[in-house]
């Protein structure tokens, strides 16, 4: 069987100190960031859009697991 994956989400995150929240992650023995991108349509939740992901791209060293659960991808 293989190891499990660890895989904090950015759900759990302070959004007003999302850059410190990434850097802890980094320093962390965690496999992934798991990040959840939901547009109130597909599911009834909303969660942040690309300029939230682009950040998180941009600070963290880590595999980044995007669920996206949005009508249209493509935008």
């Amino acid at each position: 069987m293989a190891a499990p994956i660890i895989s904090p989400s950015l759900l759990a995150a302070d959004f007003g100190n999302l850059q410190r929240d990434c850097q802890m992650v980094n320093q962390s023995q965690a496999d992934w960031f798991h990040i959840d991108v939901m547009d109130g349509v597909f599911v009834p939740n909303i969660s942040y859009g690309m300029p939230v992901v682009k950040t998180m791209a941009e600070n963290c060293e880590k595999v980044m697991d995007v669920h996206l659960m949005i009508v249209q991808p493509e935008r």
